[in-house]
């Protein structure tokens, strides 16, 4: 971070000057126009390593955008179609299960269910090694689409797009 050759250096040309001059002097002018070069770079090159230290952590920060990641069970075996001879198509749902107390004491217990989908080799994965109860993580983003229903009425839904897709316990079939 700071270049410890040069602060050494300047450290020792402080000692040598208050030595002579007394510890009085550090306040004063001369010691002022003398060292406010060395403050000043000092200065520069903690902001130069604090601005590294922020890009980095944006960088960081911004891997994690739209980015999910969740281990749940499967709800039914992966409905798998074939769009054209090289995309292949697999959707299915997970549940993950979440417990909390409530303001009385009691334990309750969520489900909440997550649509999945997955594209190309991991469909074929999917298709060939995964079946209801299954336990799995995923890594994905969100994608929201819309369609509209018998009386007109525009519907939002949400799913996961798969990038990676992980097996746990044991296989089931």
């Amino acid at each position: 971070m700071v270049n410890n050759g040069l602060w050494s250096k300047y450290k020792n040309i402080i000692r040598v000057y208050t030595i002579i001059y007394g510890y009085n002097c550090l306040t004063s002018d001369c010691f002022l126009r003398l060292f406010a070069p060395l403050f000043c770079r000092l200065a520069t090159m903690v902001s130069r390593s604090l601005k590294s230290i922020y890009n980095l952590n944006f960088k960081i920060m911004s891997n994690l955008r739209n980015s999910v990641r969740l281990i749940g069970f499967l709800g039914g075996a992966p409905e798998v179609k074939e769009i054209s001879k090289t995309k292949k198509l697999a959707k299915m749902s997970i549940a993950t299960n979440e417990s909390y107390k409530n303001e009385k004491g009691e334990k309750v217990e969520e489900t909440h269910w997550h649509n999945l989908v997955l594209w190309d080799k991991q469909a074929d994965i999917a298709a060939k090694y995964l079946v209801k109860g299954s336990e799995i993580a995923i890594e994905g983003k969100l994608a929201t689409k819309s369609y509209s229903d018998k009386d007109g009425v525009k519907r939002y839904y949400t799913e996961i797009v798969v990038n990676e897709v992980l097996m746990l316990g044991k296989n089931k079939s």
